[in-house]
């Protein structure tokens, strides 16, 4: 296994924007980066557990999680978009405003499984960098802990930026602005991550 080309697959793939970032942007712009903490972890924590999985039963599950990507893809976007709405809509979270509230930890856990860039992430790194001949679980373990070491502090330093920048955004107008822009951000990317999941074939299909 090259662990190097491995950890540098890893921060890219977690620090360039995606729907786990722009989420956490936004929840450290809208709540804070304490609040946003359980949200970060069980991010992190998700990611690595999915792609030790993928790794893990690659082999047994490629034929039916072929046969099912691209109804994964689907549900995934369309999860994305409902949030960019819900994203959209947000406004500043008040003291003792007990409607809104930040993804807990197991939302942030269980978000990587519709998130269309992490399938897309495991998949790739399952078929590029996973050994023929090592142990499979000796492989789900080594990839599940580089996973989570690498994208943790990455995707901390999303939920970051929206904190540093959360001065800046205390007029309702530019709070408004930014959300409606991170929203539209997450909308287009579910869109493209749909079209780079879905052969022309299976968009075809779906259409019927």
């Amino acid at each position: 296994m090259n662990l190097l080309a491995l950890v540098t697959y890893l921060l890219v793939m977690s620090i360039t924007p995606g729907p786990n970032n722009l989420v956490l942007a936004s929840s450290g712009v809208n709540f804070g980066f304490s609040r946003t903490l359980p949200s970060l972890l069980g991010m992190a924590l998700g990611l690595s557990l999915q792609i030790g999985l993928l790794s893990l039963f690659l082999g047994a599950l490629m034929s039916l999680m072929a046969s099912l990507q691209l109804y994964l893809a689907v549900a995934g976007c369309a999860y994305l978009l409902w949030l960019s709405w819900n994203l959209a809509r947000a406004g500043k979270a008040k003291a003792g405003d007990a409607g809104a509230r930040p993804m807990g930890f197991w939302g942030g856990l269980m978000f990587n499984w519709l998130n269309p860039k992490v399938w897309l992430m495991g998949f790739n790194l399952v078929m590029v960098f996973l050994p023929a001949q090592m142990n499979p679980w000796h492989a789900a373990g080594v990839f599940a802990l580089v996973s989570f070491v690498t994208s943790l502090p990455c995707i901390a330093v999303w939920a970051g930026s929206g904190v540093a920048i959360r001065r800046f955004l205390d007029s309702p107008l530019r709070l408004r602005a930014f959300n409606c822009g991170m929203a539209a951000m997450l909308a287009l990317t579910a869109v493209w991550l749909l079209a780079e999941m879905l052969p022309a074939h299976s968009l075809a299909a779906l259409m019927v």
